[in-house]
């Protein structure tokens, strides 16, 4: 069973080294953060990206590679759809092939009831004008020739897109740095330098660049990394597996999900493959303080996850790790630089079963390859977008939740425009860092 094709034995592609001082500071190297800083680049800004491991060493890499439309979260909605127009625009300003194809998303219903909620959500979609229609059982059949299993319906949007994402972001990281992005690999954070409550510079492994604004784009990281502020934000990071089979029959284009598994076609003829709901939670001390928010979700859907006492040494929420470090001592960031769980070789199997059962006649399902990632969780299940009401000068893009793969051109225009004053086009008051502390109740998205 080989491994992810990102990892610390990849070479540095951006050594360096950082400029003593520039306009933006942009924290983390995964699709937000390349995508925040390209827009921002593009605005005029000097930008720096400082990325501790890898550019896309993480969850940006690890995902389904869906560019998925389809049953987000109202207020996701807009963003999405304008990001899938900037990936478009993305893949035609390079003569690289990342695989980003237009072949649907479609989710399987497996009960009256799900069906139920997915035609709820499909009044959303035709609200914003989406191509989202429904499915009848024979049209399910049609669409999915020689699945074995029998559905209540189904839910199908065509635009919905795919990309292959260790091939994607590493890209976009490149249309970022040929528009003057200043990219550093093997370079972490420590901490901010603040001045007053703002945002003066930031202290870096190899020392202090001096800016006025930093976008926080850290994924599962994030929240290690505002609590060493003093800002505790109720985010959280699970496990999930991925399976890439060996090359099989085409038995369908795009990617689609029923209740126990996801599956997504490959540019190389393999299949992506994902237990549907197979979260793992590492219990740790921010999982205790985060407890209360995360009550109505638990409540909702008690058992899309599963959970382990500890996370292993190192990890964002581990038991040993530290919360609290000055800008001259090594940093947790540097301890782990890219987190590269070990698969769940229970949900490896389960997956592979699955499809078989579902298609039997491809026979035997060949792994090629089984990884895992740590998704950065909010108890709401979407992202903060915002300027910090704690710190002047810093701008917090991180919790997609599992989402944040296809949506991250929009999120990284966004961030931009927070960060310059410029027009956001959207509406992010969904998306306020201060929902946590302001009383307001905890709201689930429909699907």
């Amino acid at each position: 069973m080989k491994g992810f094709p990102i990892s610390m034995r990849n070479p540095v592609v951006y050594p360096g080294p950082p400029p003593p001082d520039t306009d933006v500071v942009v924290i983390g190297g995964g699709v937000i953060g390349v995508c925040a800083a390209l827009y921002l680049a593009r605005a005029g800004q000097r930008v720096t990206l400082l990325e501790k491991g890898r550019i896309a060493g993480e969850q940006s890499s690890r995902n389904w590679g869906w560019i998925r439309q389809q049953g987000r979260d109202p207020a996701e909605l807009p963003i999405m759809m304008e990001a899938r127009r900037l990936w478009q625009d993305l893949a035609a300003g390079t003569n690289e092939d990342f695989g980003l194809r237009q072949t649907g998303v479609t989710y399987l219903a497996e009960t009256g009831k799900t069906l139920a909620s997915y035609e709820a959500w499909a009044g959303i979609a035709a609200a914003q004008g989406l191509d989202t229609r429904m499915l009848s059982p024979e049209e399910v059949a049609a669409m999915f020739p020689g699945l074995t299993r029998r559905y209540a319906g189904g839910m199908t949007t065509p635009s919905d897109m795919r990309a292959e994402p260790w091939l994607a972001v590493p890209v976009l990281a490149g249309i970022a740095a040929r528009a003057g992005v200043c990219i550093v690999e093997n370079c972490a954070v420590r901490q901010l330098d603040l001045a007053a409550g703002r945002v003066t510079g930031v202290l870096t492994e190899t020392g202090r660049i001096a800016c006025a604004q930093v976008v926080l784009a850290g994924g599962a990281w994030s929240a290690l990394f505002l609590r060493n502020h003093g800002i505790s934000l109720p985010q959280l990071s699970v496990r999930e597996t991925v399976v890439a089979t060996e090359p099989l029959a085409d038995v369908h284009a795009g990617a689609a999900a029923d209740d126990g598994l996801a599956f997504r076609r490959r540019e190389d003829g393999g299949y992506t493959l994902a237990g549907s709901g197979r979260a793992e939670l590492f219990i740790g001390p921010d999982a205790f303080r985060a407890l209360p928010h995360y009550l109505p979700q638990l409540r909702a859907a008690p058992f899309d996850q599963s959970y382990s006492p500890a996370a292993p040494r190192g990890y964002p929420d581990a038991w040993g790790t530290p919360r609290r470090w000055s800008g001259a001592e090594e940093s947790p960031f540097e301890r782990m630089r890219i987190l590269d769980p070990a698969p769940n070789r229970r949900l490896v199997n389960r997956a592979c079963r699955g499809f078989e059962v579902r298609y039997p006649e491809l026979g035997p399902v060949k792994v090629k390859a089984a990884w895992a990632g740590m998704i950065d969780t909010m108890p709401d299940i979407v992202p903060v977008i915002d300027r910090s009401p704690d710190i002047e000068g810093l701008v917090i893009g991180t919790g997609m939740s599992g989402h944040g793969f296809g949506i991250g051109p929009g999120v990284g225009r966004c961030l931009a425009a927070l960060v310059t004053g410029g027009e956001l086009g959207h509406d992010l008051s969904r998306f306020r860092a201060s929902r946590f502390t302001d009383g307001s109740a905890i709201k689930l998205p429909p699907l």
